[in-house]
């Protein structure tokens, strides 16, 4: 029988970093609403908070799946979204952050202060999707550190809070460059990354193709097929053109934006009509 080794013991951590996301007991019921929608085959949808306002977030929070709050274009700072999270912790939308980048002080102050998912953007590659899914969740599983914040307070209610959040941690991915589209099934494969969508406006503008011509069809087909092989859920970002009565829009199943979950419409906006389905300010095509 071989001695055991500080060698071997390492070896036995090194592995066990690459293991898929945990999924939650037999029976057991998500406390992240969005989640547990998508594994039952449910299409889910977000508003976008691109202010500070925690009434207007409280508000909105009540007729959608999921928040997507915006910080890779709008100045939100996670001060700002701690407190909208903390003005009412158990709002029916989860809350999720899409942030500039996939750097590890980005994603742990998103999961210290309580939200429920990260989404990273313009991911050309297997090094950026392994960084956006290795700091949002413990080892073994992935290398977010113990730290202090809100979060325990808010979701230890349903549970141990270091032994539950893994397996509510949504991961979400976006494909917004021809590089991105080549790279989709080993993007897609890389553990403990949940969902992976297209950014179609960015797509569309790196690549050069509009939208619904053939040669975009071409990239969304490929992001849609390599996706599903690898076995994770797929979506877009443009609810308004794809979540209904595209080809893709069946297996299509995360969108910013889109319909409430309960028929509520957002109040109309400087005298003019409100489309809930549109893109935020400034990603229009």
């Amino acid at each position: 029988m071989k001695p055991f080794t500080i060698a071997m013991l390492l070896c036995g951590f090194a592995a066990a970093q690459t293991l898929p996301a945990p999924s939650p007991a037999a029976g057991a019921k998500l406390y992240n609403t969005t989640r547990q929608k998508l594994a039952e085959g449910k299409q889910v949808f977000s508003f976008t908070q691109m202010k500070a306002d925690p009434a207007q977030y409280c508000e909105y929070a009540k007729h959608y799946d999921y928040t997507w709050f915006e910080m890779q274009h709008s100045t939100l700072e996670f001060k700002d979204i701690e407190a909208m999270i903390a003005a009412c912790p158990k709002a029916a939308a989860t809350p999720m952050i899409r942030l500039p980048d996939a750097q590890e002080w980005h994603i742990q102050h998103s999961t210290d202060i309580g939200v429920l998912g990260v989404i990273i953007p313009t991911v050309d590659d297997v090094d950026r999707a392994r960084q956006g899914a290795q700091w949002a969740r413990y080892p073994p599983y992935g290398r977010r550190s113990s730290g202090s914040g809100q979060a325990p307070s808010i979701w230890g209610a349903f549970g141990n809070y270091r032994k539950t959040i893994d397996s509510n941690m949504l991961v979400t991915l976006m494909i917004e460059t021809p590089t991105g589209v080549a790279n989709a099934f080993d993007i897609a494969s890389v553990p403990g990354v949940d969902v992976v969508i297209i950014g179609n406006n960015d797509l569309s503008s790196f690549s050069g193709f509009d939208q619904g011509s053939p040669q975009y069809e071409a990239l969304m087909q490929k992001v849609h097929d390599d996706v599903l092989r690898a076995g994770k859920i797929f979506g877009q970002a443009n609810a308004a053109r794809y979540y209904k009565g595209h080809v893709l829009s069946k297996d299509a199943k995360f969108f910013q934006n889109g319909p409430s979950n309960d028929g509520w419409t957002p109040p109309p906006g400087r005298g003019a009509k409100v489309n809930p389905l549109a893109p935020p300010k400034g990603e229009e095509p």
